[in-house]
């Protein structure tokens, strides 16, 4: 039961065009010459975190500025038994959070280059309307081509 919920929970983050594999976005962005949004992320205890996927990561405005600018990657961190990842998913996502998150910040979304390299971070839900927090986002990968 307990793998049938990690799958599950696996197949919506893929059915959203998240990757959860820190090396295949990277790959993708470089092929599609596209940048890298990690976003880490409580989906089942943190509340600004669920907030910010629904009201933001998961809006039309978003979704497809992001299909034309970055790869989506997610790490999630679950605390509920009923929803833990496989120990492989929860090994990689703990070695991005040592190298991007080292303060345990969430929802904590950062902006990188094919390199790894980080442009810009937004620690918690943005104070700004989705629209201004997409052309932000839009407008640092311009620049950054």
């Amino acid at each position: 039961m307990k793998f049938l919920t990690a799958l599950f929970l696996f197949s919506l983050l893929v059915a959203g065009n998240w990757e959860t594999d820190y090396d295949v976005a990277i790959k993708k962005a470089k092929e599609e010459h596209k940048f890298v949004l990690l976003n880490f992320s409580g989906s089942d205890w943190c509340g600004p975190c669920i907030l910010f996927r629904k009201s933001y990561l998961d809006n039309a405005i978003f979704t497809t500025m992001a299909a034309e600018n970055v790869v989506l990657l997610n790490a999630d961190f679950p605390r509920k038994k009923k929803n833990k990842l496989p120990a492989e998913l929860e090994k990689s996502n703990n070695t991005l959070a040592e190298k991007y998150n080292k303060e345990g910040n969430f929802p904590f979304t950062l902006l990188l280059n094919t390199d790894g390299k980080v442009l810009k971070t937004w620690t918690g839900k943005p104070n700004t309307t989705v629209e201004v927090f997409t052309e932000e986002v839009k407008s640092i990968c311009l620049k950054n081509k």
